[in-house]
């Protein structure tokens, strides 16, 4: 994935539309599936990234095909950035057997092994230890791969990110820690539940190269990942990155919000929309957007009616794939 073109003074200006035509088929596949949500035909809880793209597309991007990846309970948008078909994806959500992860994950815990894709997770933070072991397995075999694991900021309280964040340091492994900064863990603000504002100190605790990201600018971000998978990748250690982001929207679908101000939301809303900051920066003409949006209005839709038309598991198959030790 990371071949995108880059001009002189940075990418072209059809890389940058590829990377907002990904965040434009994120935010309208979220948008229906909390539609199809509220509407009552998905079951469990749902959370979107909405507000969050720029971070699931400019660091997937900067990926090599053969790079993981392990996700969040807020996994949609980084399943689709890392290859995983619309189709398949919303199958997942409506429990087919066409579901990326056959109907059995749904969408906190939905995985796609082909894509690299290694597992949302409703645990907080539960793909970090996942990631460090398979990032110890690539340094092992003298493969060049990266192991990827997103988070929110609420992670870096929890004694895995630590554990995580030590071993990996300790043995060198071409990890890469990606935390989502969206400022609440779930209902909590930061102020309440962090007793630093800059993380990376978290991070440099255990001596690890830090980076910080502009997470709403997606050439940004994956201009940052990409120096950080390099990092990795050529043998010099894990590196911690840490996106500041916003999420535009609740926890869950349903969330009420009211930890949160209503004018917090509007401004946000009006000042840090990532595809509104590329598009005006690419000043992309109506004709243009308006293509755009058809395009992925049709392939979103397409991805309901084929999650509707596919296959039931049968009632037997809740008894395959279960491990007890």
């Amino acid at each position: 994935m990371a071949t995108a073109e880059k001009t002189s003074k940075g990418l072209s200006p059809d890389t940058l539309k590829e990377f907002l035509r990904e965040m434009l088929l994120i935010r309208r596949f979220e948008e229906k599936v909390e539609e199809r949500f509220r509407a009552g035909e998905l079951p469990g809880f749902l959370h979107v990234a909405i507000g969050q793209e720029a971070v699931a597309v400019g660091v997937c991007r900067a990926l090599e095909d053969d790079d993981i990846i392990a996700s969040t309970h807020r996994a949609h948008g980084h399943t689709l950035a890392k290859g995983t078909h619309p189709n398949a994806l919303m199958a997942e959500l409506y429990g087919k057997v066409e579901g990326c992860s056959r109907g059995y994950g749904g969408s906190m815990h939905l995985y796609d092994v082909e894509n690299g894709n290694m597992g949302a997770n409703a645990v907080v933070g539960g793909g970090l230890p996942a990631i460090v072991g398979a990032a110890l397995a690539y340094k092992l075999r003298g493969e060049p791969r990266v192991a990827l694991a997103f988070f929110g900021d609420g992670a870096t309280n929890i004694g895995t990110f630590h554990e995580a964040l030590n071993l990996a340091q300790l043995w060198k492994v071409p990890a890469v820690f990606v935390c989502e900064n969206n400022h609440y863990a779930e209902s909590t603000p930061a102020h309440q539940q962090l007793p630093i504002e800059d993380l990376t100190k978290r991070a440099e605790a255990f001596g690890m190269t830090a980076m910080t990201v502009d997470g709403q600018d997606v050439e940004v971000v994956y201009r940052t990942a990409l120096e950080a998978t390099s990092h990795a990748r050529e043998g010099r250690g894990p590196v911690f990155l840490l996106a500041e982001t916003f999420r535009l929207t609740g926890h869950y679908i349903g969330d009420p919000q009211v930890y949160r101000p209503k004018e917090e939301i509007r401004e946000l809303r009006r000042t840090q929309d990532p595809l509104d900051r590329l598009r005006a920066t690419l000043d992309v003409p109506d004709d243009e957007w308006d293509a755009m949006e058809r395009e992925i209005a049709e392939l979103v839709d397409g991805s309901v009616e084929f999650a509707k038309n596919g296959t039931d598991p049968e009632p037997q198959d809740a008894l395959k794939n279960i491990y007890a030790e």
